[in-house]
């Protein structure tokens, strides 16, 4: 691994603006890096259900011995990220125990940085390129890179189902361990491809054991309007029907893995009509489908309540954004990863977020995917910075897991 040059990889990539439904330029940086490397680069029709200016990138590099490991991360960016300036200084990095000096890749103040998620680009790249120029054994390696996962995991989500099957041009021979059997026409059954999402905060080593379902509510409630001031017992007003909805709602952190919000309300048209019509946009998110499911209950519940104690209609939808994904200590891809953090002198950490990642939907479209931690804080603000000790772990890190995945 080039420490110098993950650093120089990251810093390129910052410079380069990439706002959900913008992402063309980033991709196209990362396509023509991709193929220096010998991948063979796609990008899939996902444009037109996003709305993004280009699809998600697909990249395969043949392994040399059996075998196949994925690398994801996204393309686009949170605002404001229009002309991002990045500054290394040293900082006094404190915790609950401790504080110490760190060099950090900071923003200059006014934009986020773009560590979330353009770390866990530079650190595929460098891992993997470190790889190739080494010749070390490698097994068959897919980097993909999406769109829109900033918004509700929306390139993922428009991702074909079959998006991480093998390479048809990939003999049956070199898929080794992975092929699980034959199907009905004599095709390779493989099993899920070992997946790696580098998209969380916590330090290098850290493993995401699990993240929500979320669920997505849309509530549209109708009153009766009314003049405020002359006959207000003549209406009904939807926002009062909204309030009382929320204030019974169970809300904020339900248990230790069910938390629920409602995040908008907008309705009315002026301080002299009672309102007629109002909306509300909330979520919840859990682990586990029967606690989620009884959250969603309940939320729906509280609104048709109210609607009915106060004379008033509502109709409400709630939308799966995406389902759960949950792994056990025991797991085949955790002992791996263990492996590998030994490898890469990384201490691993199981922890459990509260939200969701490119994760959430690659388990259910071929891949036994598991999202990582690569030491990016603050994310989603202006004060957000990375370490770039933690830069250069996570590089290392990529490179022992393709040793580990070799290995197997």
């Amino acid at each position: 691994m080039n420490p110098d040059r993950v650093l120089e990889s990251f810093l390129e990539m910052v410079a380069i603006e990439s706002p959900s439904w913008h992402e063309a330029p980033m991709a196209a940086y990362c396509a023509e890096k991709l193929a220096e490397m010998g991948f063979s680069v796609s990008f899939d029709a996902s444009a037109a259900e996003t709305g993004s200016d280009t699809g998600n990138l697909i990249a395969h590099l043949p392994g040399t011995v059996p075998g196949r490991v994925a690398f994801s991360a996204h393309l686009d960016t949170v605002k404001p990220c229009a002309g991002i300036e990045a500054v290394i200084e040293q900082r006094h990095i404190c915790d609950e125990v401790t504080c110490r000096m760190a060099e950090v890749v900071c923003s200059a103040g006014d934009t986020i940085l773009s560590a979330d998620d353009k770390a866990g680009i530079a650190a595929i790249f460098e891992g993997v390129r470190s790889v190739v120029e080494s010749g070390a054994l490698r097994p068959d390696i897919t980097v993909l890179l999406t769109t829109c996962e900033e918004q509700s995991l929306l390139g993922s989500s428009a991702l074909a189902d079959d998006a991480l099957a093998w390479p048809a041009d990939l003999p049956a021979a070199s898929r080794g361990t992975a092929a699980a059997g034959l199907l009905d026409d004599g095709a390779v059954a493989a099993e899920p491809v070992p997946l790696f999402v580098l998209d969380a905060d916590g330090a290098p080593g850290t493993i995401i054991m699990g993240a929500p379902y979320h669920w997505t509510l849309r509530a549209r409630i109708k009153g009766r309007a009314a003049h405020a001031g002359v006959e207000p017992e003549e209406g009904v007003s939807a926002i009062q029907i909204a309030s009382a909805a929320v204030a019974a709602m169970p809300l904020g952190r339900i248990d230790e893995c069910t938390t629920a919000n409602v995040g908008r309300i907008e309705g009315g048209v002026a301080v002299n009509i009672v309102p007629a019509a109002c909306e509300l946009e909330g979520e919840c998110r859990s682990l586990y489908e029967d606690r989620v499911l009884a959250q969603r209950d309940a939320m729906t519940a509280a609104l048709e309540d109210a609607a009915a104690q106060l004379g008033g209609t509502v109709e409400v939808a709630w939308e799966l954004d995406y389902p759960a994904v949950v792994h056990e200590p025991g797991d085949a891809i955790v002992a791996h990863l263990e492996d590998a953090a030994r490898a890469a002198g990384l201490a691993s950490r199981h922890a459990i977020s509260g939200g969701g990642a490119d994760a959430n939907v690659l388990a259910a479209k071929g891949a036994d995917a598991i999202t990582l931690g690569i030491g990016m804080t603050n994310f989603h603000s202006v004060d957000e910075y990375i370490e770039v000790a933690d830069l250069r772990a996570m590089a290392r890190y990529v490179e022992a897991i393709i040793a580990e995945y070799a290995r197997n």
